[in-house]
């Protein structure tokens, strides 16, 4: 059973509702260790000072801002804690809006929240009520001594929050120089060719159908060495750009990929002909005299 890593609740207008967080995310990263080659000693990294091996102990270190190279401006604990966020229990909603209107890149991470205790019927009524609305809730809260921009939305019966970026954290695409000045326009051709094959290979989302290869193969990979076996790197080839000349047949090798590898439409086996029954002589009528 998962436990609660933040308790508090969900305040908006004169409503109160106590809710608990859960961890939406379960991480599969693969923890490996730093050894040394000749003899597998552990390695451990020490805090030591910059151009000596001394070590410095963790009650010794301070935070600083770097202003220039070498020149920074130290902040001691105690102002650190004074600017610490206040530490509230309560998720602040400040607007509703829709969820459309929000670019996926603003959002973080994702938690699930449970009602609190005695706050079921509370939590069944936001959840209910967010949902008919076809609303998002954006509010401000603390984790962890860090303020942050939230999303809550619903599915009806769970209150879901999601942690996103504040406005100035994501850099906007006219600050990078992403598109050359001058961009060529592609073919109207190319354009219904690309516009094609996106259309063959559209879906409906399955989460389950996408899965982290690398983690696959590299617990594969210590499987095979944990039993001796020998192994070969593989040398990978770099991908190489397509050109405007080959756009056209690319595109078209790409569709006919596609429809190559679809299934073909099952066709239902047509039931033999039922057999006419013959029909039954008519009776005689009785002749009346």
């Amino acid at each position: 059973m998962a436990r609660a890593i933040w308790s508090g609740s969900i305040s908006f207008g004169l409503l109160n509702v106590p809710v608990r967080m859960y961890s939406a995310v379960a991480r599969r990263n693969i923890a490996l260790r730093e050894i040394r080659a000749a003899d597998s000693a552990r390695i451990k990294h020490r805090r030591v000072a910059e151009g000596t091996d001394e070590e410095v102990p963790y009650d010794e270190i301070i935070k600083a801002y770097e202003l220039t190279p070498g020149q920074y401006v130290p902040l001691t604990k105690e102002e650190m804690e004074a600017l610490a966020p206040e530490r509230t229990r309560a998720i602040e909603v400040q607007d509703f809006v829709g969820l459309d209107e929000i670019d996926p890149m603003y959002f973080d991470s994702p938690y699930y929240l449970g009602p609190g205790a005695g706050a079921e019927k509370a939590y069944a009524l936001l959840a209910k009520a967010m949902k008919a609305s076809g609303k998002v809730a954006i509010a401000h809260f603390v984790l962890r001594n860090k303020e942050h921009l939230a999303a809550l939305r619903s599915d009806g019966n769970v209150l879901t929050l999601t942690t996103m970026r504040f406005a100035d954290e994501v850099v906007p695409v006219d600050e990078l120089e992403i598109l050359p000045e001058k961009a060529q326009k592609p073919a109207k051709r190319e354009q219904e060719m690309a516009e094609q094959l996106i259309d063959s290979l559209s879906t409906h989302f399955d989460p389950t159908a996408y899965r982290d290869e690398y983690r696959e193969q590299l617990l594969a990979l210590i499987e095979r060495k944990a039993e001796g076996k020998e192994i070969v790197a593989a040398e990978a080839e770099a991908p190489q750009a397509t050109t405007a000349p080959d756009l056209m047949a690319a595109l078209e090798a790409s569709i006919a990929a596609v429809k190559d590898k679809k299934p073909a439409p099952k066709t239902r086996k047509k039931a033999p002909p039922k057999a006419k029954k013959a029909k039954r002589p008519a009776r005689a009528k009785a002749k009346s005299n």
